[in-house]
Protein backbone atom coordinates (compact mmCIF):
# COMPACT_ATOMS: atom_id res chain seq x y z
CA UNK A 1 0.00 0.00 0.00
CA UNK A 2 1.50 3.15 -0.88
CA UNK A 3 2.10 6.19 1.78
CA UNK A 4 -1.24 9.02 1.49
CA UNK A 5 -0.28 12.43 0.11
CA UNK A 6 -0.21 15.28 2.12
CA UNK A 7 -3.40 17.22 2.70
CA UNK A 8 -2.26 20.66 1.12
CA UNK A 9 -3.03 23.37 2.79
CA UNK A 10 -5.42 21.70 4.64
CA UNK A 11 -7.97 21.84 1.45
CA UNK A 12 -9.83 18.83 2.37
CA UNK A 13 -10.20 19.39 6.27
CA UNK A 14 -11.25 23.28 4.93
CA UNK A 15 -13.83 21.80 2.57
CA UNK A 16 -15.22 19.06 5.42
CA UNK A 17 -15.62 22.06 7.62
CA UNK A 18 -17.31 24.12 4.86
CA UNK A 19 -19.81 21.08 4.10
CA UNK A 20 -20.47 20.64 7.71
CA UNK A 21 -21.20 24.52 8.03
CA UNK A 22 -23.79 24.08 5.26
CA UNK A 23 -25.49 21.17 6.92
CA UNK A 24 -26.71 22.82 9.61
CA UNK A 25 -26.57 26.69 9.29
CA UNK A 26 -29.56 26.71 6.89
CA UNK A 27 -31.73 25.01 9.56
CA UNK A 28 -30.35 27.07 12.29
CA UNK A 29 -31.16 29.97 10.28
CA UNK A 30 -34.71 28.67 9.63
CA UNK A 31 -35.22 27.94 13.59
CA UNK A 32 -34.11 31.48 14.43
CA UNK A 33 -36.70 32.95 12.17
CA UNK A 34 -39.26 31.06 14.09
CA UNK A 35 -40.99 34.44 15.26
CA UNK A 36 -41.19 35.54 11.60
CA UNK A 37 -43.13 32.19 10.76
CA UNK A 38 -45.48 32.57 13.42
CA UNK A 39 -46.12 36.22 12.92
CA UNK A 40 -47.22 35.55 9.09
CA UNK A 41 -50.02 33.01 11.05
CA UNK A 42 -51.48 35.82 12.79
CA UNK A 43 -55.00 36.57 11.49
CA UNK A 44 -55.75 39.49 9.05
CA UNK A 45 -56.58 42.67 10.79
CA UNK A 46 -59.58 43.33 9.47
CA UNK A 47 -60.73 40.33 10.04
CA UNK A 48 -59.82 40.02 13.47
CA UNK A 49 -61.33 43.45 13.66
CA UNK A 50 -64.36 42.09 12.26
CA UNK A 51 -64.29 39.71 15.36
CA UNK A 52 -63.84 41.77 17.77
CA UNK A 53 -66.42 44.18 17.15
CA UNK A 54 -69.46 41.22 17.09
CA UNK A 55 -67.64 40.38 20.64
CA UNK A 56 -67.97 44.02 21.30
CA UNK A 57 -64.44 44.43 21.63
CA UNK A 58 -63.51 47.40 19.49
CA UNK A 59 -61.35 49.08 21.47
CA UNK A 60 -58.94 45.64 22.23
CA UNK A 61 -58.12 45.38 18.67
CA UNK A 62 -56.92 49.45 18.44
CA UNK A 63 -54.93 48.33 21.39
CA UNK A 64 -53.32 45.52 20.33
CA UNK A 65 -50.83 45.97 17.79
CA UNK A 66 -48.92 43.20 15.77
CA UNK A 67 -45.12 41.99 16.79
CA UNK A 68 -42.87 43.94 13.99
CA UNK A 69 -39.49 43.91 15.14
CA UNK A 70 -37.33 41.33 17.35
CA UNK A 71 -36.68 43.56 19.99
CA UNK A 72 -40.45 43.86 21.46
CA UNK A 73 -40.67 39.86 21.31
CA UNK A 74 -37.23 39.65 23.82
CA UNK A 75 -38.19 42.57 25.87
CA UNK A 76 -39.21 40.81 28.94
CA UNK A 77 -38.72 44.20 31.22
CA UNK A 78 -42.08 45.71 29.40
CA UNK A 79 -45.25 44.03 31.21
CA UNK A 80 -47.57 46.71 28.91
CA UNK A 81 -46.00 45.28 25.68
CA UNK A 82 -46.99 41.70 26.50
CA UNK A 83 -50.27 42.74 27.32
CA UNK A 84 -50.84 44.33 24.47
CA UNK A 85 -49.62 41.54 22.48
CA UNK A 86 -53.23 40.15 20.44
CA UNK A 87 -54.43 36.41 21.39
CA UNK A 88 -52.31 33.74 19.68
CA UNK A 89 -54.28 31.71 16.97
CA UNK A 90 -54.67 27.93 16.52
CA UNK A 91 -51.92 28.07 14.05
CA UNK A 92 -49.57 29.81 15.92
CA UNK A 93 -50.35 27.78 19.07
CA UNK A 94 -49.52 24.43 17.02
CA UNK A 95 -46.68 25.62 15.42
CA UNK A 96 -43.95 24.45 17.39
CA UNK A 97 -45.25 21.30 17.85
CA UNK A 98 -46.06 20.43 14.40
CA UNK A 99 -42.91 22.15 13.15
CA UNK A 100 -40.87 19.54 15.94
CA UNK A 101 -42.86 16.21 14.00
CA UNK A 102 -42.11 17.48 10.44
CA UNK A 103 -38.29 17.96 11.41
CA UNK A 104 -38.01 15.32 13.34
CA UNK A 105 -39.78 12.16 11.71
CA UNK A 106 -38.16 12.74 8.27
CA UNK A 107 -34.89 12.97 9.74
CA UNK A 108 -34.84 9.76 11.48
CA UNK A 109 -36.13 8.33 8.61
CA UNK A 110 -33.92 9.35 5.63
CA UNK A 111 -31.13 8.88 8.33
CA UNK A 112 -31.69 5.66 8.33
CA UNK A 113 -32.43 5.01 4.76
CA UNK A 114 -29.38 6.30 3.95
CA UNK A 115 -27.18 3.82 6.16
CA UNK A 116 -29.08 0.88 4.62
CA UNK A 117 -29.01 2.37 0.73
CA UNK A 118 -25.74 4.32 0.75
CA UNK A 119 -24.41 1.31 -1.12
CA UNK A 120 -26.80 1.82 -3.92
CA UNK A 121 -27.00 5.68 -4.64
CA UNK A 122 -23.89 7.25 -5.88
CA UNK A 123 -22.11 9.76 -3.44
CA UNK A 124 -22.63 12.48 -5.97
CA UNK A 125 -26.29 12.19 -5.83
CA UNK A 126 -26.60 11.98 -2.32
CA UNK A 127 -24.27 15.04 -1.34
CA UNK A 128 -24.38 17.58 -4.43
CA UNK A 129 -28.46 16.31 -4.87
CA UNK A 130 -29.37 17.10 -1.45
CA UNK A 131 -26.86 20.58 -1.55
CA UNK A 132 -28.90 21.60 -4.43
CA UNK A 133 -32.54 20.72 -3.33
CA UNK A 134 -31.82 22.23 0.14
CA UNK A 135 -30.66 25.83 -1.99
CA UNK A 136 -33.61 25.53 -4.31
CA UNK A 137 -35.89 25.61 -1.08
CA UNK A 138 -34.84 28.20 0.65
CA UNK A 139 -34.56 30.59 -1.98
CA UNK A 140 -38.17 29.79 -2.39
CA UNK A 141 -38.07 30.44 1.46
CA UNK A 142 -36.67 33.73 0.55
CA UNK A 143 -39.16 34.60 -2.30
CA UNK A 144 -41.82 34.09 -0.11
CA UNK A 145 -41.08 36.54 2.28
CA UNK A 146 -42.61 39.14 -0.13
CA UNK A 147 -45.61 37.66 -1.24
CA UNK A 148 -48.63 37.62 1.03
CA UNK A 149 -49.99 34.19 1.74
CA UNK A 150 -53.79 33.12 3.71
CA UNK A 151 -52.10 31.76 7.09
CA UNK A 152 -53.43 28.26 6.45
CA UNK A 153 -52.05 28.49 2.96
CA UNK A 154 -48.42 30.02 4.26
CA UNK A 155 -48.83 27.06 7.59
CA UNK A 156 -48.74 24.41 5.48
CA UNK A 157 -46.36 25.46 2.77
CA UNK A 158 -43.69 26.13 5.92
CA UNK A 159 -43.92 22.23 6.91
CA UNK A 160 -44.11 21.09 3.20
CA UNK A 161 -40.79 23.12 3.69
CA UNK A 162 -39.91 21.84 6.50
CA UNK A 163 -39.96 18.15 5.44
CA UNK A 164 -37.89 18.54 2.40
CA UNK A 165 -35.13 20.20 4.17
CA UNK A 166 -35.08 17.75 7.06
CA UNK A 167 -35.28 14.80 4.46
CA UNK A 168 -32.31 16.41 2.37
CA UNK A 169 -30.33 17.45 5.18
CA UNK A 170 -30.51 13.56 6.91
CA UNK A 171 -29.20 12.46 3.23
CA UNK A 172 -26.55 15.24 3.70
CA UNK A 173 -25.09 14.24 7.37
CA UNK A 174 -25.21 10.69 6.79
CA UNK A 175 -23.67 10.74 3.57
CA UNK A 176 -21.35 13.14 5.35
CA UNK A 177 -19.86 11.38 8.15
CA UNK A 178 -20.26 8.44 6.03
CA UNK A 179 -17.71 9.50 3.18
CA UNK A 180 -15.73 11.39 6.65
CA UNK A 181 -15.32 7.92 8.00
CA UNK A 182 -13.36 6.87 5.37
CA UNK A 183 -10.64 9.69 6.29
CA UNK A 184 -8.32 9.59 9.14
CA UNK A 185 -10.41 10.43 12.55
CA UNK A 186 -9.37 13.65 12.54
CA UNK A 187 -11.18 14.49 9.75
CA UNK A 188 -14.35 13.92 11.36
CA UNK A 189 -13.60 16.72 13.85
CA UNK A 190 -14.50 19.84 11.02
CA UNK A 191 -18.11 18.66 10.09
CA UNK A 192 -18.61 18.58 13.93
CA UNK A 193 -16.63 21.85 14.02
CA UNK A 194 -18.46 23.48 11.28
CA UNK A 195 -22.00 22.55 12.70
CA UNK A 196 -21.00 23.97 15.52
CA UNK A 197 -20.32 27.44 14.20
CA UNK A 198 -23.54 27.52 12.25
CA UNK A 199 -25.49 27.32 15.61
CA UNK A 200 -23.28 30.16 16.85
CA UNK A 201 -23.34 32.61 13.41
CA UNK A 202 -27.32 31.92 13.96
CA UNK A 203 -27.41 33.05 17.25
CA UNK A 204 -24.97 36.12 16.71
CA UNK A 205 -27.33 37.04 13.78
CA UNK A 206 -30.27 36.76 15.60
CA UNK A 207 -28.51 39.34 18.69
CA UNK A 208 -27.60 41.86 15.47
CA UNK A 209 -31.16 41.63 14.56
CA UNK A 210 -32.72 42.34 17.98
CA UNK A 211 -30.22 45.21 18.57
CA UNK A 212 -30.88 46.83 14.91
CA UNK A 213 -34.68 46.92 15.85
CA UNK A 214 -34.89 44.83 12.11
CA UNK A 215 -38.52 44.17 11.41
CA UNK A 216 -38.92 40.22 11.27
CA UNK A 217 -39.54 40.23 7.28
CA UNK A 218 -36.03 42.16 6.54
CA UNK A 219 -34.16 39.41 9.17
CA UNK A 220 -35.73 37.01 8.11
CA UNK A 221 -34.73 37.54 4.09
CA UNK A 222 -31.70 38.14 5.29
CA UNK A 223 -31.11 35.14 7.29
CA UNK A 224 -32.74 32.63 4.18
CA UNK A 225 -30.37 34.51 1.79
CA UNK A 226 -27.22 34.22 3.50
CA UNK A 227 -28.33 30.47 3.95
CA UNK A 228 -28.77 30.20 0.00
CA UNK A 229 -25.10 31.70 0.04
CA UNK A 230 -23.41 29.52 2.01
CA UNK A 231 -25.17 26.34 0.59
CA UNK A 232 -23.95 27.32 -3.17
CA UNK A 233 -20.36 27.70 -1.57
CA UNK A 234 -20.93 24.56 0.10
CA UNK A 235 -21.49 22.56 -3.38
CA UNK A 236 -18.65 24.32 -5.10
CA UNK A 237 -16.77 23.03 -2.31
CA UNK A 238 -18.02 19.73 -2.73
CA UNK A 239 -17.20 19.97 -6.66
CA UNK A 240 -13.79 20.88 -6.29
CA UNK A 241 -13.21 17.97 -3.59
CA UNK A 242 -12.55 15.23 -6.36
CA UNK A 243 -9.62 17.13 -7.75
CA UNK A 244 -7.65 16.73 -4.89
CA UNK A 245 -5.25 13.98 -4.24
CA UNK A 246 -5.56 13.24 -0.57
CA UNK A 247 -9.39 12.97 -1.52
CA UNK A 248 -8.62 10.76 -4.09
CA UNK A 249 -6.42 8.40 -2.70
CA UNK A 250 -8.74 7.52 0.18
CA UNK A 251 -11.51 7.27 -1.52
CA UNK A 252 -10.45 5.16 -4.40
CA UNK A 253 -7.06 3.97 -3.28
CA UNK A 254 -7.00 3.20 -0.27
CA UNK A 255 -10.77 1.81 -0.47
CA UNK A 256 -10.13 -0.67 -3.36
CA UNK A 257 -7.30 -1.98 -1.89
CA UNK A 258 -8.73 -2.52 1.66
CA UNK A 259 -12.24 -3.83 -0.37
CA UNK A 260 -10.19 -6.73 -1.67
CA UNK A 261 -10.92 -8.85 1.16
CA UNK A 262 -14.95 -8.09 1.53
CA UNK A 263 -15.34 -8.86 -2.16
CA UNK A 264 -13.24 -12.55 -1.29
CA UNK A 265 -15.58 -12.90 1.40
CA UNK A 266 -18.79 -12.06 -0.43
CA UNK A 267 -17.40 -14.81 -2.87
CA UNK A 268 -17.42 -16.91 -0.35
CA UNK A 269 -20.93 -16.32 0.37
CA UNK A 270 -22.36 -17.03 -2.62
CA UNK A 271 -20.68 -20.17 -3.20
CA UNK A 272 -22.51 -21.45 0.37
CA UNK A 273 -25.70 -20.37 -1.03
CA UNK A 274 -26.04 -17.22 0.56
CA UNK A 275 -27.44 -13.73 -1.41
CA UNK A 276 -25.96 -10.49 -1.30
CA UNK A 277 -28.74 -8.95 0.61
CA UNK A 278 -28.46 -11.12 3.20
CA UNK A 279 -24.66 -10.75 3.60
CA UNK A 280 -25.26 -6.95 3.03
CA UNK A 281 -27.64 -7.18 6.41
CA UNK A 282 -25.34 -9.54 8.29
CA UNK A 283 -22.48 -6.95 7.54
CA UNK A 284 -24.71 -4.11 9.72
CA UNK A 285 -25.27 -5.67 12.22
CA UNK A 286 -21.66 -7.28 12.18
CA UNK A 287 -20.51 -3.36 12.49
CA UNK A 288 -23.09 -2.38 14.93
CA UNK A 289 -22.09 -4.88 16.81
CA UNK A 290 -18.24 -3.25 17.04
CA UNK A 291 -19.63 0.46 17.30
CA UNK A 292 -22.66 -0.05 19.81
CA UNK A 293 -21.17 1.33 23.06
CA UNK A 294 -20.30 4.77 20.54
CA UNK A 295 -23.76 4.65 18.93
CA UNK A 296 -25.54 4.70 22.01
CA UNK A 297 -23.40 7.10 23.50
CA UNK A 298 -23.69 9.62 20.73
CA UNK A 299 -27.58 8.60 21.15
CA UNK A 300 -27.30 9.57 24.76
CA UNK A 301 -25.61 12.71 24.53
CA UNK A 302 -27.88 14.55 21.92
CA UNK A 303 -31.27 13.14 23.53
CA UNK A 304 -30.06 14.86 26.99
CA UNK A 305 -28.93 17.68 25.33
CA UNK A 306 -32.17 18.50 22.89
CA UNK A 307 -34.83 17.11 25.75
CA UNK A 308 -33.36 19.79 27.98
CA UNK A 309 -32.49 23.20 24.73
CA UNK A 310 -33.89 25.02 24.38
CA UNK A 311 -37.44 23.85 25.43
CA UNK A 312 -36.64 24.51 29.35
CA UNK A 313 -33.68 26.63 29.27
CA UNK A 314 -35.26 29.41 27.28
CA UNK A 315 -38.11 29.55 29.61
CA UNK A 316 -35.36 30.99 32.53
CA UNK A 317 -35.90 34.64 33.47
CA UNK A 318 -33.06 36.71 34.43
CA UNK A 319 -33.16 37.91 38.18
CA UNK A 320 -30.53 40.61 38.23
CA UNK A 321 -31.86 42.32 35.07
CA UNK A 322 -34.26 44.80 36.82
CA UNK A 323 -35.22 47.73 33.83
CA UNK A 324 -31.58 47.29 32.23
CA UNK A 325 -31.31 45.84 28.96
CA UNK A 326 -29.86 42.58 30.31
CA UNK A 327 -33.60 41.27 30.47
CA UNK A 328 -34.01 41.50 26.31
CA UNK A 329 -30.89 39.77 25.60
CA UNK A 330 -30.47 37.05 28.25
CA UNK A 331 -31.49 34.67 26.44
CA UNK A 332 -30.12 35.40 23.43
CA UNK A 333 -26.84 35.69 24.72
CA UNK A 334 -26.92 33.26 27.98
CA UNK A 335 -28.90 30.81 26.43
CA UNK A 336 -28.63 30.50 22.09
CA UNK A 337 -25.52 32.42 22.12
CA UNK A 338 -23.05 30.57 24.95
CA UNK A 339 -24.78 26.90 24.12
CA UNK A 340 -23.02 27.55 20.26
CA UNK A 341 -20.20 29.19 21.03
CA UNK A 342 -18.78 26.46 23.46
CA UNK A 343 -20.82 23.91 21.80
CA UNK A 344 -18.28 24.77 18.67
CA UNK A 345 -15.51 25.36 20.67
CA UNK A 346 -15.89 21.29 22.18
CA UNK A 347 -16.25 20.40 18.63
CA UNK A 348 -13.46 22.09 17.52
CA UNK A 349 -11.17 20.72 20.27
CA UNK A 350 -11.15 17.37 18.99
CA UNK A 351 -9.14 18.44 16.52
CA UNK A 352 -6.79 19.03 18.72
CA UNK A 353 -6.62 16.10 21.09
CA UNK A 354 -8.91 12.85 21.75
CA UNK A 355 -9.01 12.37 25.15
CA UNK A 356 -10.22 9.85 26.67
CA UNK A 357 -9.35 6.88 23.77
CA UNK A 358 -12.05 4.84 21.43
CA UNK A 359 -11.83 1.88 23.54
CA UNK A 360 -12.14 3.47 26.61
CA UNK A 361 -14.72 3.00 29.30
CA UNK A 362 -14.51 6.43 31.17
CA UNK A 363 -16.17 7.75 27.63
CA UNK A 364 -19.51 6.20 28.12
CA UNK A 365 -19.35 7.20 31.80
CA UNK A 366 -18.63 10.74 31.07
CA UNK A 367 -21.45 10.68 28.36
CA UNK A 368 -24.46 9.31 31.16
CA UNK A 369 -22.84 11.42 33.72
CA UNK A 370 -24.65 14.41 31.45
CA UNK A 371 -28.14 13.31 33.02
CA UNK A 372 -27.14 15.68 35.85
CA UNK A 373 -27.94 18.80 33.47
CA UNK A 374 -31.31 17.91 33.77
CA UNK A 375 -32.23 18.22 37.20
CA UNK A 376 -29.84 21.34 36.96
CA UNK A 377 -31.44 23.52 34.61
CA UNK A 378 -34.95 22.56 35.84
CA UNK A 379 -34.42 24.03 39.04
CA UNK A 380 -32.59 27.30 37.76
CA UNK A 381 -35.75 30.46 37.26
CA UNK A 382 -37.69 28.84 34.72
CA UNK A 383 -41.27 30.43 34.52
CA UNK A 384 -43.61 29.70 34.23
CA UNK A 385 -43.52 26.49 36.45
CA UNK A 386 -45.80 24.74 38.79
CA UNK A 387 -44.37 21.66 40.95
CA UNK A 388 -40.23 22.54 41.19
CA UNK A 389 -38.49 24.82 43.22
CA UNK A 390 -36.49 27.31 42.15
CA UNK A 391 -32.77 26.58 43.83
CA UNK A 392 -30.39 28.11 41.45
CA UNK A 393 -32.26 31.19 40.60
CA UNK A 394 -29.22 33.29 39.99
CA UNK A 395 -27.96 33.96 36.47
CA UNK A 396 -24.57 33.32 37.29
CA UNK A 397 -25.92 29.34 37.90
CA UNK A 398 -27.43 29.17 34.57
CA UNK A 399 -24.48 30.92 32.90
CA UNK A 400 -22.24 28.55 34.39
CA UNK A 401 -24.17 25.35 33.86
CA UNK A 402 -24.91 26.27 30.14
CA UNK A 403 -21.43 27.02 29.83
CA UNK A 404 -20.35 23.41 30.45
CA UNK A 405 -23.27 21.84 29.29
CA UNK A 406 -22.63 23.28 25.52
CA UNK A 407 -18.62 22.15 25.82
CA UNK A 408 -19.46 18.33 27.19
CA UNK A 409 -22.21 18.54 24.14
CA UNK A 410 -19.53 19.81 21.57
CA UNK A 411 -16.58 17.65 22.60
CA UNK A 412 -18.31 14.31 23.69
CA UNK A 413 -20.29 14.30 21.02
CA UNK A 414 -17.76 14.91 18.53
CA UNK A 415 -15.10 12.59 20.24
CA UNK A 416 -18.20 9.21 19.39
CA UNK A 417 -18.50 10.43 15.83
CA UNK A 418 -14.40 10.63 15.50
CA UNK A 419 -14.27 7.16 17.01
CA UNK A 420 -17.27 5.06 15.99
CA UNK A 421 -15.69 4.52 12.09
CA UNK A 422 -12.46 3.97 13.19
CA UNK A 423 -13.54 0.66 15.56
CA UNK A 424 -14.26 -1.17 12.06
CA UNK A 425 -12.17 -2.09 8.80
CA UNK A 426 -11.82 0.47 6.39
CA UNK A 427 -14.01 -0.97 4.03
CA UNK A 428 -16.63 -0.96 6.51
CA UNK A 429 -16.00 2.71 7.54
CA UNK A 430 -18.55 4.40 5.55
CA UNK A 431 -21.22 2.17 6.72
CA UNK A 432 -19.96 2.91 10.42
CA UNK A 433 -20.40 6.57 9.71
CA UNK A 434 -23.63 6.06 8.42
CA UNK A 435 -24.74 4.16 10.85
CA UNK A 436 -23.62 6.75 13.70
CA UNK A 437 -25.30 9.23 11.90
CA UNK A 438 -28.75 7.26 12.03
CA UNK A 439 -28.17 6.72 16.05
CA UNK A 440 -27.04 10.92 16.37
CA UNK A 441 -30.50 11.56 14.56
CA UNK A 442 -32.14 9.02 16.80
CA UNK A 443 -30.64 11.09 20.00
CA UNK A 444 -32.29 14.34 17.91
CA UNK A 445 -35.98 12.82 18.16
CA UNK A 446 -36.17 11.18 21.19
CA UNK A 447 -34.82 14.55 22.43
CA UNK A 448 -37.41 16.27 21.22
CA UNK A 449 -39.82 13.87 22.72
CA UNK A 450 -38.68 14.33 25.93
CA UNK A 451 -38.55 17.44 26.24
CA UNK A 452 -42.36 18.40 26.00
CA UNK A 453 -42.39 15.50 29.36
CA UNK A 454 -39.68 17.66 31.08
CA UNK A 455 -40.99 21.35 30.46
CA UNK A 456 -44.56 20.03 31.95
CA UNK A 457 -42.39 18.91 35.38
CA UNK A 458 -41.02 21.80 35.96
Amino acid sequence: MTNPPKDRYNAVWLIFFMLGLGTLLPWNFFMTATMYFTSRLAEPVDEMMALDRSAGNESLTVSSPPVSDLSQIYDTNDTQARTLEPPRTQLQSKFNNVMTLCAMLPLLIFTCLNSILHRRIPQNIRIAGSLAAIFLVFLLTAIFVKISFSPVTFFTLTMIKIIFINSFGALLQGSLFGLAALFPASYTAPIMSGQGLAGTFAAFAMICAIASGSSLEDSAFGYFITACAVVLLALLSYLALGKLDFYHYYTVINLKNSGQNEVEMKKDLLEKGESVKDTEKQSILHILKKIWVLALSVCLVFTVTIGIFPSVTADVKSTIAGTSQWGKYFIPVSCFLLFNLFDWVGRSATARFMWPGKDSKLLPIMVVARVVFLPLFMLCNVMPRQYLPVLLAHDAWYICIMIVFALSNGYLASLCMCFGPKKVNVHEAETGGAIMAFFLSLGLALGAGLSFLLRILV
